[in-house]
């Protein structure tokens, strides 16, 4: 029989279809039953060491890689996927090392139980679609705009354990709702960031600073570059902020002025910065709320010709390395970040587990530089 040829003289070739192997070809292979081939692949149940071998090597003679995840998801109800929410634009997130940091720590922890990581951006006022619908075991929401927060609630209506790391829980963390009814469990984690600030702007206080400004993170998902909104609910809005003013009020001082940035990035501390210090009687004493923050203010103060820490003496919170910042070397608060990120981790696989929580709160420490000093004469701008 002459093959069938194309109009132009060429040979049809017919496709070759290619079968993916199944497990039900392992089991053959190795002449075991299917759930006995199943066993040696997912490890759960008593199987001899020479059959689980058997098994395996007919896999690796046949190319089968493996049961298919989705079919172990549904079967066991879990997707092996934490979903971390961020509250802010990704692109931002991960120009600060103080995200990438924390996000290295949570990796590390949910990497050691096999659990992968969905990333999550979330805009002000929205619920993200990967929030109200992918698959995920739990969630980790950093930086949520309160207990009221949008992004909580869709997860709280999924039903999906939540870690919030730096932000507020609606209610107590527990099995039990205000109705009786049962909701999934949650859990927090932070830093004591009124402590460390307060210890540090007492220092300032100390050197005989009287006269501060402060360079503010973001209040809300609502941000804005410049003054704050006086009617905007104090109690309200990210709790890092809330707590770091919260520590600038306990030390005993009130701002000259306050700018108010919309994310933790350096070319926001140094336009903050320029206002400040360009003013006729700038503060001796500029108290960051980010260590990028402070940075942007060494920047103008550069800028404006002002030598830090002679003219103005500026402190940030963080505690993360600017070596491009030398010589000068920031005074800071120093935070685990990594550990921070890792504790995130764990909690959300305990409270997979069904475990409950306790809130988490991680001690700070004083990071030394060289960007305070006694208040001196301030030369004209």
């Amino acid at each position: 029989m002459i093959p069938a040829s194309s109009p132009g003289g060429r040979q049809k070739v017919s496709p070759v279809t290619f079968r993916r192997p199944t497990l039900a070809d392992v089991a053959e292979a190795a002449g075991v039953s299917v759930s006995t081939a199943s066993l040696a692949f997912s490890g759960a149940g008593p199987i001899a060491t020479t059959t689980r071998e058997r098994v395996l090597a007919a896999a690796a003679e046949l190319a089968y890689a493996g049961p298919n995840p989705l079919g172990q998801q549904l079967r066991s109800g879990r997707s092996g996927i934490v979903g971390a929410v961020f509250g802010d634009r990704l692109r931002r997130s991960f120009r600060d090392p103080v995200s990438i940091q924390m996000l290295d720590g949570l990796a590390q922890a949910l990497g050691a139980h096999d659990v992968g990581i969905l990333l999550i951006p979330s805009e002000a006022g929205e619920v993200p679609q990967l929030v109200a619908h992918a698959a995920m075991d739990a969630a980790v929401v950093v930086l949520c705009n309160g207990p009221d927060d949008e992004v909580l609630a869709a997860l709280a209506r999924r039903g999906i354990p939540v870690v919030v790391v730096e932000g507020d829980l609606a209610g107590p963390a527990g099995r039990d709702g205000e109705d009786g009814a049962t909701r999934a469990l949650t859990a927090s984690v932070g830093i004591d960031d009124q402590r460390g600030t307060e210890e540090l702007v007492r220092e300032l206080r100390a050197l005989g600073h009287e006269r501060f400004g402060v360079v503010s993170l973001p209040y809300s998902h609502d941000r804005r570059l410049g003054e704050p909104d006086p009617a905007r609910d104090p109690r309200s809005g990210y709790l890092a902020t809330r707590r770091r003013l919260a520590g600038i009020a306990a030390a005993g001082v009130t701002p000259e002025i306050v700018i108010e940035t919309p994310a933790s990035l350096v070319e926001h501390g140094r336009s903050a910065g320029m206002q400040i210090l360009s003013g006729p009687n700038p503060p001796t004493a500029i108290i960051a709320l980010s260590d990028l923050l402070a940075s942007g203010v060494v920047l103008a103060a550069r800028d404006l010709g002002l030598r830090v820490p002679d003219d103005v003496s500026i402190v940030g919170f963080d505690g993360i390395d600017l070596p491009w910042l030398a010589p000068d070397v920031l005074v800071s608060v120093r935070q685990p970040l990594a550990e921070k990120g890792r504790l995130a981790g764990e909690a959300a696989i305990a409270l997979i587990a069904g475990t409950e929580v306790p809130a988490m709160i991680i001690p700070v420490t004083r990071q030394p530089g060289t960007t305070t000093s006694h208040p001196g004469p301030r030369p004209p701008l």
